[in-house]
């Protein structure tokens, strides 16, 4: 028998709420979140009001993109260039190679818990903030 750490629902908001409560400062500036687990699911989900299509759908794809590939998506896009590969050539249309994800790891094991996307901000910043809910999961070593 195997025993799987996995990311539950209250972390997943716990780190949601943790962007929100950063985003909100500045609430011209309106950001779309998702959290999913290790097979890229969708656990939560949040936008801001007025947070326009492409980030919507950007925060899901960037924390997909973390969970399957076990990196931070702008590691992930280094990684392509590096090998002069474009994430179309991969045959998944849920992968990004955009800077703006983080992976969740179990800080044990190193297992993939899953990932966090943020979009709507300049690629650095959206990095920046998903990094809080990072820290809001409460997985340190």
């Amino acid at each position: 028998m195997y025993d799987k750490p996995m990311l539950g629902l209250d972390q997943a908001q716990d780190a949601i709420a943790a962007i929100l409560a950063e985003a909100n400062k500045e609430p011209d500036r309106p950001l779309a979140i998702a959290s999913v687990d290790d097979t890229g699911s969708i656990i939560s989900y949040a936008r801001m009001d007025r947070c326009r299509e492409v980030p919507k759908r950007m925060a899901i794809r960037k924390a997909y993109t973390c969970a399957l590939s076990g990196q931070d998506s702008k590691d992930y896009a280094e990684r392509l260039a590096g090998q002069r590969r474009t994430v179309a050539e991969m045959g998944d249309p849920m992968l990004a190679a955009v800077q703006g994800g983080v992976t969740v790891l179990h800080p044990g094991s190193g297992a993939i818990l899953g990932g966090i996307g943020v979009s709507g901000l300049a690629a650095e910043d959206d990095e920046a903030i998903a990094k809080l809910g990072l820290q809001a999961l409460g997985l340190s070593a």
